[in-house]
Protein backbone atom coordinates (compact mmCIF):
# COMPACT_ATOMS: atom_id res chain seq x y z
CA UNK A 1 0.00 0.00 0.00
CA UNK A 2 1.33 3.43 -0.96
CA UNK A 3 -0.08 6.72 0.33
CA UNK A 4 0.42 10.15 -1.18
CA UNK A 5 1.57 12.72 1.36
CA UNK A 6 -0.48 15.88 1.35
CA UNK A 7 1.75 18.70 0.09
CA UNK A 8 3.36 20.60 2.96
CA UNK A 9 5.89 22.62 0.99
CA UNK A 10 7.20 23.02 -2.56
CA UNK A 11 8.82 19.83 -3.79
CA UNK A 12 6.79 17.56 -1.51
CA UNK A 13 3.60 17.34 -3.53
CA UNK A 14 4.71 14.11 -5.22
CA UNK A 15 6.16 12.54 -2.09
CA UNK A 16 4.78 9.18 -1.06
CA UNK A 17 4.62 7.29 2.21
CA UNK A 18 5.69 3.69 1.72
CA UNK A 19 4.93 1.47 4.76
CA UNK A 20 7.79 -0.69 6.00
CA UNK A 21 7.09 -1.45 9.66
CA UNK A 22 3.78 -1.36 11.57
CA UNK A 23 3.56 -0.06 15.12
CA UNK A 24 4.64 -2.64 17.70
CA UNK A 25 1.64 -4.01 19.59
CA UNK A 26 3.78 -5.63 22.29
CA UNK A 27 4.03 -3.75 25.57
CA UNK A 28 7.15 -5.42 27.02
CA UNK A 29 9.76 -2.85 28.07
CA UNK A 30 12.55 -4.41 26.03
CA UNK A 31 10.78 -3.95 22.70
CA UNK A 32 11.40 -0.21 22.68
CA UNK A 33 14.16 0.03 25.30
CA UNK A 34 17.16 2.34 25.45
CA UNK A 35 20.01 0.42 27.09
CA UNK A 36 23.25 2.15 28.07
CA UNK A 37 26.46 0.12 28.06
CA UNK A 38 28.82 0.72 30.98
CA UNK A 39 32.42 -0.46 30.62
CA UNK A 40 33.14 -0.55 34.38
CA UNK A 41 36.90 -0.11 34.22
CA UNK A 42 36.50 3.22 32.44
CA UNK A 43 33.24 4.66 33.76
CA UNK A 44 34.07 6.24 37.15
CA UNK A 45 36.78 5.49 39.71
CA UNK A 46 35.63 6.26 43.25
CA UNK A 47 38.63 4.94 45.20
CA UNK A 48 41.26 6.69 43.07
CA UNK A 49 43.33 3.67 42.05
CA UNK A 50 43.00 4.43 38.33
CA UNK A 51 40.49 1.64 37.70
CA UNK A 52 36.75 2.22 37.46
CA UNK A 53 34.65 0.44 40.07
CA UNK A 54 31.09 -0.52 40.99
CA UNK A 55 30.71 2.20 43.65
CA UNK A 56 31.71 4.71 40.99
CA UNK A 57 28.89 3.47 38.75
CA UNK A 58 26.41 3.63 41.63
CA UNK A 59 27.45 7.21 42.44
CA UNK A 60 26.72 8.39 38.88
CA UNK A 61 23.61 6.35 38.03
CA UNK A 62 21.40 9.40 38.50
CA UNK A 63 23.02 10.96 35.44
CA UNK A 64 21.95 7.99 33.34
CA UNK A 65 18.43 8.09 34.77
CA UNK A 66 18.27 11.80 33.92
CA UNK A 67 19.49 11.01 30.42
CA UNK A 68 16.41 8.84 29.98
CA UNK A 69 17.67 5.27 29.62
CA UNK A 70 15.65 2.21 30.58
CA UNK A 71 18.53 -0.03 31.61
CA UNK A 72 22.29 -0.22 31.97
CA UNK A 73 24.32 -3.11 30.65
CA UNK A 74 27.50 -3.78 32.61
CA UNK A 75 30.47 -5.24 30.77
CA UNK A 76 32.26 -7.91 32.86
CA UNK A 77 33.13 -7.10 36.46
CA UNK A 78 33.78 -10.71 37.45
CA UNK A 79 37.00 -12.05 38.97
CA UNK A 80 39.50 -11.96 36.11
CA UNK A 81 43.22 -11.55 35.41
CA UNK A 82 42.15 -8.88 32.86
CA UNK A 83 44.10 -10.32 29.94
CA UNK A 84 41.12 -9.46 27.71
CA UNK A 85 39.38 -6.63 29.51
CA UNK A 86 37.43 -8.92 31.84
CA UNK A 87 36.14 -11.20 29.09
CA UNK A 88 38.50 -13.80 30.53
CA UNK A 89 36.46 -14.83 33.56
CA UNK A 90 38.05 -16.70 36.45
CA UNK A 91 34.92 -16.79 38.66
CA UNK A 92 31.47 -16.08 37.25
CA UNK A 93 29.79 -15.68 40.64
CA UNK A 94 31.95 -13.06 42.32
CA UNK A 95 33.16 -9.49 41.79
CA UNK A 96 36.81 -8.83 41.07
CA UNK A 97 38.36 -6.82 43.94
CA UNK A 98 39.37 -4.27 41.29
CA UNK A 99 35.67 -3.38 40.98
CA UNK A 100 34.49 -3.98 44.54
CA UNK A 101 32.44 -6.69 46.23
CA UNK A 102 29.15 -8.53 45.85
CA UNK A 103 27.75 -6.11 48.41
CA UNK A 104 28.76 -3.26 46.09
CA UNK A 105 26.94 -4.99 43.25
CA UNK A 106 23.80 -5.40 45.35
CA UNK A 107 23.97 -1.71 46.26
CA UNK A 108 24.26 -0.80 42.58
CA UNK A 109 21.16 -2.83 41.71
CA UNK A 110 19.23 -1.30 44.60
CA UNK A 111 20.20 2.23 43.55
CA UNK A 112 19.27 1.53 39.93
CA UNK A 113 15.91 0.13 41.04
CA UNK A 114 15.20 3.27 43.06
CA UNK A 115 15.85 5.33 39.91
CA UNK A 116 13.67 3.13 37.70
CA UNK A 117 16.67 1.77 35.79
CA UNK A 118 17.17 -1.95 35.16
CA UNK A 119 20.55 -3.70 35.31
CA UNK A 120 21.70 -6.16 32.64
CA UNK A 121 25.04 -7.93 32.91
CA UNK A 122 27.43 -9.59 30.51
CA UNK A 123 27.60 -13.36 30.30
CA UNK A 124 30.64 -14.99 28.68
CA UNK A 125 29.67 -18.62 27.93
CA UNK A 126 32.01 -19.51 25.06
CA UNK A 127 35.22 -19.38 27.08
CA UNK A 128 36.65 -18.58 30.49
CA UNK A 129 40.06 -17.60 31.83
CA UNK A 130 42.83 -20.16 31.94
CA UNK A 131 42.96 -19.18 35.64
CA UNK A 132 39.44 -20.57 36.20
CA UNK A 133 39.36 -23.44 38.71
CA UNK A 134 37.63 -25.69 36.17
CA UNK A 135 40.41 -25.25 33.61
CA UNK A 136 43.13 -25.70 36.20
CA UNK A 137 41.42 -28.95 37.25
CA UNK A 138 41.32 -30.05 33.61
CA UNK A 139 45.06 -29.48 33.23
CA UNK A 140 45.79 -31.51 36.36
CA UNK A 141 43.40 -34.39 35.66
CA UNK A 142 44.80 -35.60 32.36
CA UNK A 143 43.35 -36.82 29.03
CA UNK A 144 39.95 -38.51 29.06
CA UNK A 145 38.99 -37.23 32.51
CA UNK A 146 35.59 -35.64 33.28
CA UNK A 147 37.46 -32.46 34.20
CA UNK A 148 39.08 -32.23 30.79
CA UNK A 149 35.72 -32.89 29.09
CA UNK A 150 34.57 -29.47 30.31
CA UNK A 151 36.77 -27.97 27.56
CA UNK A 152 37.68 -28.78 23.95
CA UNK A 153 40.87 -30.82 24.21
CA UNK A 154 42.16 -32.91 21.31
CA UNK A 155 45.26 -34.90 20.44
CA UNK A 156 47.50 -33.20 17.90
CA UNK A 157 48.22 -34.27 14.36
CA UNK A 158 51.61 -35.41 13.13
CA UNK A 159 53.82 -38.31 14.18
CA UNK A 160 54.16 -37.06 17.73
CA UNK A 161 51.05 -34.91 18.00
CA UNK A 162 53.16 -31.85 17.36
CA UNK A 163 50.69 -30.24 14.94
CA UNK A 164 47.40 -28.54 15.91
CA UNK A 165 44.25 -30.68 15.51
CA UNK A 166 43.02 -28.43 12.65
CA UNK A 167 43.80 -25.16 10.90
CA UNK A 168 41.56 -22.82 12.90
CA UNK A 169 42.86 -19.34 13.58
CA UNK A 170 42.12 -17.15 16.59
CA UNK A 171 39.88 -14.13 16.13
CA UNK A 172 42.64 -12.17 17.90
CA UNK A 173 45.34 -13.40 15.53
CA UNK A 174 47.54 -16.50 15.45
CA UNK A 175 46.47 -20.14 15.85
CA UNK A 176 43.33 -21.08 17.78
CA UNK A 177 45.09 -24.02 19.46
CA UNK A 178 47.63 -24.20 22.28
CA UNK A 179 49.48 -27.33 23.34
CA UNK A 180 49.80 -28.08 27.04
CA UNK A 181 52.29 -29.93 29.16
CA UNK A 182 50.66 -32.97 30.77
CA UNK A 183 50.97 -33.69 34.52
CA UNK A 184 53.72 -36.15 33.59
CA UNK A 185 55.79 -33.30 32.15
CA UNK A 186 55.43 -34.57 28.58
CA UNK A 187 54.02 -32.49 25.67
CA UNK A 188 50.34 -33.33 25.57
CA UNK A 189 46.98 -32.43 24.13
CA UNK A 190 45.88 -29.19 22.54
CA UNK A 191 42.95 -26.99 23.63
CA UNK A 192 40.99 -24.64 21.40
CA UNK A 193 40.60 -20.92 22.08
CA UNK A 194 38.76 -18.89 19.47
CA UNK A 195 40.20 -15.78 21.12
CA UNK A 196 43.30 -15.41 23.31
CA UNK A 197 45.31 -18.46 24.44
CA UNK A 198 44.33 -17.47 28.00
CA UNK A 199 40.64 -18.03 27.09
CA UNK A 200 39.96 -21.78 26.66
CA UNK A 201 36.62 -22.63 25.02
CA UNK A 202 34.06 -24.63 26.97
CA UNK A 203 32.86 -27.96 25.56
CA UNK A 204 29.14 -27.39 25.08
CA UNK A 205 28.65 -30.99 23.97
CA UNK A 206 29.04 -31.82 27.68
CA UNK A 207 25.81 -31.60 29.77
CA UNK A 208 27.90 -30.57 32.78
CA UNK A 209 28.71 -27.28 31.03
CA UNK A 210 24.99 -26.67 30.52
CA UNK A 211 24.34 -27.27 34.21
CA UNK A 212 27.17 -24.94 35.25
CA UNK A 213 25.81 -22.02 33.24
CA UNK A 214 22.24 -22.53 34.40
CA UNK A 215 23.64 -22.28 37.93
CA UNK A 216 25.37 -19.02 37.00
CA UNK A 217 22.18 -17.60 35.45
CA UNK A 218 20.17 -18.36 38.58
CA UNK A 219 22.85 -16.85 40.82
CA UNK A 220 22.58 -13.43 39.16
CA UNK A 221 18.84 -13.53 38.49
CA UNK A 222 18.31 -14.08 42.20
CA UNK A 223 20.34 -10.88 42.81
CA UNK A 224 17.89 -8.88 40.74
CA UNK A 225 19.46 -8.52 37.30
CA UNK A 226 17.01 -7.87 34.48
CA UNK A 227 18.86 -10.05 32.00
CA UNK A 228 22.04 -10.87 30.17
CA UNK A 229 23.94 -9.68 27.15
CA UNK A 230 25.44 -12.93 25.84
CA UNK A 231 28.99 -12.59 24.55
CA UNK A 232 29.84 -14.35 21.26
CA UNK A 233 26.38 -15.94 21.29
CA UNK A 234 26.95 -17.50 17.87
CA UNK A 235 29.85 -19.65 19.07
CA UNK A 236 29.63 -22.28 21.87
CA UNK A 237 28.82 -25.32 19.70
CA UNK A 238 31.53 -26.59 17.35
CA UNK A 239 30.83 -28.84 14.35
CA UNK A 240 31.38 -32.52 14.95
CA UNK A 241 34.85 -33.64 13.94
CA UNK A 242 36.18 -30.05 14.11
CA UNK A 243 36.82 -29.82 10.34
CA UNK A 244 39.31 -27.38 8.83
CA UNK A 245 38.00 -23.94 7.89
CA UNK A 246 39.19 -21.90 4.93
CA UNK A 247 37.21 -18.74 5.62
CA UNK A 248 38.18 -15.84 7.84
CA UNK A 249 38.83 -16.36 11.58
CA UNK A 250 35.62 -14.46 12.40
CA UNK A 251 33.62 -17.09 10.52
CA UNK A 252 32.92 -15.07 7.38
CA UNK A 253 33.19 -17.24 4.28
CA UNK A 254 35.59 -16.39 1.48
CA UNK A 255 34.96 -16.00 -2.25
CA UNK A 256 36.31 -19.53 -2.69
CA UNK A 257 33.81 -20.87 -0.15
CA UNK A 258 30.78 -18.55 -0.40
CA UNK A 259 27.93 -19.07 2.04
CA UNK A 260 29.63 -21.89 3.93
CA UNK A 261 28.77 -22.30 7.61
CA UNK A 262 31.88 -21.90 9.73
CA UNK A 263 32.40 -25.00 11.91
CA UNK A 264 32.97 -22.87 15.00
CA UNK A 265 30.03 -20.49 14.60
CA UNK A 266 26.27 -20.65 14.13
CA UNK A 267 25.76 -24.39 14.53
CA UNK A 268 22.05 -25.40 14.68
CA UNK A 269 22.37 -27.09 18.09
CA UNK A 270 23.21 -23.77 19.72
CA UNK A 271 19.55 -22.77 19.74
CA UNK A 272 18.69 -25.56 22.17
CA UNK A 273 20.96 -23.88 24.72
CA UNK A 274 19.04 -20.63 24.54
CA UNK A 275 15.73 -22.45 24.80
CA UNK A 276 17.05 -23.89 28.08
CA UNK A 277 18.05 -20.44 29.27
CA UNK A 278 14.69 -18.92 28.35
CA UNK A 279 13.08 -21.48 30.66
CA UNK A 280 15.47 -20.50 33.46
CA UNK A 281 14.48 -16.84 33.07
CA UNK A 282 10.83 -17.86 33.31
CA UNK A 283 11.48 -19.17 36.82
CA UNK A 284 11.85 -15.56 38.00
CA UNK A 285 9.28 -12.78 38.14
CA UNK A 286 9.44 -9.69 35.97
CA UNK A 287 10.48 -9.39 32.35
CA UNK A 288 14.05 -10.72 32.28
CA UNK A 289 15.78 -10.71 28.90
CA UNK A 290 18.55 -12.23 26.80
CA UNK A 291 20.38 -10.23 24.14
CA UNK A 292 22.65 -11.97 21.65
CA UNK A 293 25.98 -10.65 20.53
CA UNK A 294 25.82 -12.78 17.41
CA UNK A 295 27.91 -11.80 14.41
CA UNK A 296 25.73 -13.54 11.83
CA UNK A 297 25.24 -12.68 8.20
CA UNK A 298 22.81 -12.32 6.48
CA UNK A 299 20.09 -10.82 8.69
CA UNK A 300 17.71 -13.61 7.70
CA UNK A 301 19.93 -16.03 9.64
CA UNK A 302 20.26 -13.73 12.64
CA UNK A 303 16.52 -13.95 13.21
CA UNK A 304 17.02 -17.58 14.32
CA UNK A 305 18.44 -16.18 17.57
CA UNK A 306 15.29 -14.18 18.41
CA UNK A 307 12.56 -16.72 17.81
CA UNK A 308 9.83 -16.55 20.49
CA UNK A 309 11.36 -19.33 22.61
CA UNK A 310 14.95 -18.02 22.50
CA UNK A 311 16.47 -14.57 22.89
CA UNK A 312 14.56 -11.33 23.15
CA UNK A 313 17.03 -9.16 21.25
CA UNK A 314 20.11 -9.49 19.05
CA UNK A 315 22.64 -6.81 18.22
CA UNK A 316 22.25 -5.45 14.71
CA UNK A 317 25.87 -5.44 13.53
CA UNK A 318 24.76 -4.91 9.94
CA UNK A 319 23.46 -1.50 11.01
CA UNK A 320 26.54 -0.68 13.08
CA UNK A 321 28.81 -1.53 10.16
CA UNK A 322 26.97 0.54 7.55
CA UNK A 323 29.17 3.35 6.17
CA UNK A 324 28.05 6.92 5.54
CA UNK A 325 26.01 6.04 2.46
CA UNK A 326 22.31 6.81 2.09
CA UNK A 327 21.39 3.91 -0.18
CA UNK A 328 23.10 1.34 2.02
CA UNK A 329 21.69 2.82 5.22
CA UNK A 330 18.17 2.83 3.83
CA UNK A 331 18.59 -0.78 2.71
CA UNK A 332 19.84 -2.05 6.08
CA UNK A 333 17.07 -0.24 8.00
CA UNK A 334 14.40 -1.71 5.76
CA UNK A 335 15.81 -5.24 5.69
CA UNK A 336 16.32 -5.18 9.48
CA UNK A 337 12.73 -4.21 10.17
CA UNK A 338 11.29 -6.71 7.71
CA UNK A 339 13.45 -9.59 8.93
CA UNK A 340 12.84 -9.06 12.65
CA UNK A 341 9.15 -8.33 12.07
CA UNK A 342 8.90 -11.74 10.39
CA UNK A 343 9.56 -13.47 13.74
CA UNK A 344 7.83 -10.94 16.00
CA UNK A 345 11.06 -9.59 17.48
CA UNK A 346 12.18 -5.97 17.87
CA UNK A 347 15.05 -4.63 15.84
CA UNK A 348 17.95 -3.16 17.80
CA UNK A 349 20.08 -0.24 16.68
CA UNK A 350 23.63 0.49 17.80
CA UNK A 351 26.45 2.75 16.55
CA UNK A 352 29.26 2.18 19.07
CA UNK A 353 30.43 -0.30 21.68
CA UNK A 354 33.61 -1.40 23.48
CA UNK A 355 34.83 -3.44 20.47
CA UNK A 356 34.68 -0.90 17.63
CA UNK A 357 35.96 2.56 16.75
CA UNK A 358 33.52 5.10 18.20
CA UNK A 359 31.21 6.50 15.55
CA UNK A 360 32.35 10.09 16.20
CA UNK A 361 35.73 8.94 14.89
CA UNK A 362 34.53 6.33 12.40
CA UNK A 363 32.39 8.79 10.44
CA UNK A 364 35.31 11.21 10.23
CA UNK A 365 37.69 8.76 8.57
CA UNK A 366 38.25 10.19 5.11
CA UNK A 367 41.38 8.18 4.32
CA UNK A 368 41.12 4.63 5.72
CA UNK A 369 44.12 3.14 7.49
CA UNK A 370 46.12 0.59 5.54
CA UNK A 371 46.25 -1.81 8.48
CA UNK A 372 43.36 -4.20 9.14
CA UNK A 373 41.61 -4.30 12.48
CA UNK A 374 39.57 -2.43 14.99
CA UNK A 375 41.42 0.75 15.93
CA UNK A 376 43.54 3.65 14.72
CA UNK A 377 47.09 4.45 15.79
CA UNK A 378 49.25 7.53 15.58
CA UNK A 379 50.86 6.22 12.36
CA UNK A 380 47.46 6.02 10.61
CA UNK A 381 45.78 8.86 8.71
CA UNK A 382 43.84 10.78 11.35
CA UNK A 383 40.10 11.41 11.08
CA UNK A 384 38.46 14.73 10.30
CA UNK A 385 37.25 15.52 13.83
CA UNK A 386 34.69 18.15 12.87
CA UNK A 387 33.17 16.05 10.12
CA UNK A 388 33.04 13.02 12.41
CA UNK A 389 31.23 14.92 15.16
CA UNK A 390 28.65 16.39 12.75
CA UNK A 391 27.92 13.04 11.17
CA UNK A 392 27.84 11.29 14.55
CA UNK A 393 25.30 13.75 15.94
CA UNK A 394 23.07 13.33 12.89
CA UNK A 395 23.40 9.53 12.88
CA UNK A 396 22.62 9.34 16.61
CA UNK A 397 19.55 11.50 16.21
CA UNK A 398 18.30 9.39 13.31
CA UNK A 399 18.91 6.17 15.29
CA UNK A 400 16.93 7.45 18.28
CA UNK A 401 13.93 8.05 16.01
CA UNK A 402 13.81 4.46 14.74
CA UNK A 403 11.29 1.96 16.12
CA UNK A 404 12.80 -0.84 18.20
CA UNK A 405 15.48 -1.02 20.86
CA UNK A 406 18.58 1.19 21.07
CA UNK A 407 21.96 0.52 22.67
CA UNK A 408 24.19 3.42 23.64
CA UNK A 409 27.87 3.13 24.56
CA UNK A 410 29.15 5.12 27.51
CA UNK A 411 30.37 8.56 26.48
CA UNK A 412 28.72 8.66 23.08
CA UNK A 413 26.22 11.14 24.56
CA UNK A 414 29.26 13.41 25.02
CA UNK A 415 30.34 12.96 21.40
CA UNK A 416 33.53 11.25 22.54
CA UNK A 417 35.96 10.17 19.81
CA UNK A 418 38.48 7.35 19.98
CA UNK A 419 41.96 8.03 21.34
CA UNK A 420 43.73 7.62 17.99
CA UNK A 421 47.19 8.83 19.05
CA UNK A 422 47.74 6.70 22.16
CA UNK A 423 51.34 5.69 22.77
CA UNK A 424 51.67 1.99 22.05
CA UNK A 425 53.33 1.35 25.42
CA UNK A 426 49.92 1.75 27.06
CA UNK A 427 48.09 -0.80 24.90
CA UNK A 428 46.51 -3.75 26.69
CA UNK A 429 44.27 -5.35 24.07
CA UNK A 430 45.56 -8.89 23.33
CA UNK A 431 44.88 -8.27 19.64
CA UNK A 432 47.79 -5.82 19.52
CA UNK A 433 50.15 -8.36 21.09
CA UNK A 434 48.99 -11.39 19.12
CA UNK A 435 49.36 -9.58 15.77
CA UNK A 436 52.68 -7.88 16.66
CA UNK A 437 51.01 -4.50 16.25
CA UNK A 438 49.49 -5.18 12.84
CA UNK A 439 46.10 -4.63 14.47
CA UNK A 440 45.96 -1.74 16.92
CA UNK A 441 43.15 -3.20 18.99
CA UNK A 442 40.29 -1.69 20.93
CA UNK A 443 41.97 0.38 23.65
CA UNK A 444 41.14 3.63 21.86
CA UNK A 445 37.40 3.29 22.49
CA UNK A 446 37.87 2.21 26.14
CA UNK A 447 39.54 5.33 27.54
CA UNK A 448 38.18 6.50 30.95
CA UNK A 449 35.35 9.03 30.74
CA UNK A 450 35.66 12.79 31.39
CA UNK A 451 33.28 14.00 34.12
CA UNK A 452 34.68 17.35 35.29
CA UNK A 453 36.90 19.55 33.11
CA UNK A 454 38.96 21.03 35.95
CA UNK A 455 39.40 17.85 38.01
CA UNK A 456 42.29 15.35 37.88
CA UNK A 457 41.89 12.80 35.06
CA UNK A 458 38.99 14.98 33.85
CA UNK A 459 36.99 13.85 36.87
CA UNK A 460 37.41 10.12 36.32
CA UNK A 461 38.72 10.17 39.90
CA UNK A 462 40.32 12.60 42.36
CA UNK A 463 43.91 11.34 42.06
CA UNK A 464 44.63 11.76 38.35
CA UNK A 465 45.50 8.07 37.94
CA UNK A 466 44.07 6.37 34.86
CA UNK A 467 44.60 2.82 33.57
CA UNK A 468 44.56 4.16 29.99
CA UNK A 469 45.70 7.71 29.15
CA UNK A 470 43.07 10.24 28.16
CA UNK A 471 43.80 12.25 25.00
CA UNK A 472 44.65 15.93 25.03
CA UNK A 473 41.59 18.14 25.21
CA UNK A 474 39.44 15.51 26.95
CA UNK A 475 38.36 18.04 29.58
CA UNK A 476 36.54 20.18 27.03
CA UNK A 477 34.20 17.25 26.43
CA UNK A 478 33.53 16.65 30.13
CA UNK A 479 29.98 16.12 31.33
CA UNK A 480 29.94 19.23 33.55
CA UNK A 481 30.94 21.45 30.62
CA UNK A 482 28.34 19.95 28.32
CA UNK A 483 25.59 20.02 30.95
CA UNK A 484 25.86 23.82 30.94
CA UNK A 485 25.83 24.12 27.14
CA UNK A 486 22.42 23.86 25.40
CA UNK A 487 24.15 23.21 22.06
CA UNK A 488 26.28 20.29 23.32
CA UNK A 489 26.10 16.66 22.29
CA UNK A 490 24.76 15.86 25.76
CA UNK A 491 21.91 18.34 25.35
CA UNK A 492 21.02 16.81 21.98
CA UNK A 493 20.90 13.29 23.44
CA UNK A 494 18.79 14.40 26.41
CA UNK A 495 16.27 16.12 24.18
CA UNK A 496 16.16 13.27 21.65
CA UNK A 497 15.71 10.62 24.34
CA UNK A 498 12.99 12.66 26.03
CA UNK A 499 11.09 13.11 22.77
CA UNK A 500 11.58 9.46 21.84
CA UNK A 501 9.80 8.46 25.05
CA UNK A 502 7.16 11.21 24.90
CA UNK A 503 6.23 10.45 21.28
CA UNK A 504 6.41 6.65 21.55
CA UNK A 505 8.93 6.38 18.72
CA UNK A 506 10.46 3.14 20.03
CA UNK A 507 7.12 1.37 19.64
CA UNK A 508 6.11 3.30 16.56
CA UNK A 509 5.81 2.56 12.86
CA UNK A 510 8.03 3.45 9.91
CA UNK A 511 6.99 4.71 6.48
CA UNK A 512 9.57 5.85 3.96
CA UNK A 513 8.94 9.30 2.54
CA UNK A 514 9.92 8.82 -1.06
CA UNK A 515 10.48 11.53 -3.62
CA UNK A 516 10.87 14.22 -0.96
CA UNK A 517 14.45 15.40 -1.04
CA UNK A 518 16.53 13.24 -3.34
CA UNK A 519 18.39 9.95 -2.97
CA UNK A 520 21.05 11.31 -0.62
CA UNK A 521 18.52 12.24 2.04
CA UNK A 522 17.08 9.62 4.38
CA UNK A 523 13.43 10.51 5.14
CA UNK A 524 10.82 8.53 7.07
CA UNK A 525 7.74 9.07 9.19
CA UNK A 526 7.31 7.48 12.64
CA UNK A 527 4.15 8.18 14.67
CA UNK A 528 3.50 11.43 12.81
CA UNK A 529 7.11 12.65 13.09
CA UNK A 530 9.03 13.31 9.89
CA UNK A 531 12.71 12.45 10.31
CA UNK A 532 15.22 13.62 7.70
CA UNK A 533 19.00 13.20 7.52
CA UNK A 534 21.04 14.71 4.71
CA UNK A 535 23.91 12.43 3.68
CA UNK A 536 24.69 14.34 0.51
CA UNK A 537 26.94 17.29 -0.30
CA UNK A 538 24.28 19.96 -0.88
CA UNK A 539 21.57 21.41 1.37
CA UNK A 540 17.98 20.30 0.81
CA UNK A 541 14.77 22.28 1.27
CA UNK A 542 12.61 21.53 4.29
CA UNK A 543 8.80 21.52 4.41
CA UNK A 544 7.01 24.16 6.46
CA UNK A 545 6.43 21.98 9.52
CA UNK A 546 7.03 22.43 13.25
CA UNK A 547 10.64 21.74 14.16
CA UNK A 548 10.95 19.50 17.21
CA UNK A 549 14.69 18.86 17.17
CA UNK A 550 17.58 19.67 14.84
CA UNK A 551 21.32 19.26 14.82
CA UNK A 552 21.49 22.70 13.15
CA UNK A 553 18.88 25.09 14.56
CA UNK A 554 20.03 27.99 12.35
CA UNK A 555 19.62 25.95 9.19
CA UNK A 556 16.24 24.72 10.38
CA UNK A 557 15.09 28.31 10.87
CA UNK A 558 15.99 28.99 7.24
CA UNK A 559 14.18 25.81 6.13
CA UNK A 560 17.41 24.24 4.96
CA UNK A 561 18.89 20.88 5.94
CA UNK A 562 22.63 21.04 5.37
CA UNK A 563 25.04 18.17 4.74
CA UNK A 564 25.51 15.82 7.71
CA UNK A 565 22.48 17.28 9.51
CA UNK A 566 19.32 15.66 10.90
CA UNK A 567 15.93 17.09 11.85
CA UNK A 568 12.65 15.93 13.42
CA UNK A 569 9.47 17.67 12.22
CA UNK A 570 5.89 17.29 13.45
CA UNK A 571 3.51 16.56 10.58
Amino acid sequence: MTNTLAPAAPGFSAAQLVPVHPADEGSEWWRSSVIYQVYPRSFRDLNGDGEGDLPGITAELHHLADLGVDAVWLSPFYVSPQRDGGYDVADYCDVDPMFGTLADFDALVARADSLGVKVIIDLVPNHCSSDHALFQAALAAGPGSPEREMFVFRDGRGEHGELPPNNWQSHFGGPAWTRIEEPTGEPGQWYVHLFDSSQPDFNWDNPAVHDEFKRILRFWLSRGVAGFRVDVAHALIKAQGLPDWHGRPDGVSTEEHPGHLAPMFGQPEIHDIYREWRKVLAEFDGERILCAEASIDPLSRLTNWVLPDQMHQAFNFAYLGTPWDAERLRSVIESSLRMFDSVGAPTTWVLSNHDVVRHATRFGIVEPAARPGDGLGVEDPQPDTGLGLRRAAAASMLMLALPGGVYLYQGEELGLPDHTTMDHTFRQDPTYRRTAGERIGRDGCRVPLPWEAAAPAAGFNLTGSSWLPQPDGWGSLARDVQAADPSSALALYRRALGLRRELGLGAGSLDWLEGAAGPECIAFVNNGILVMMNMGAAAVELPDLEVLLATDSEGAAQRKLGPAQCIWLRM
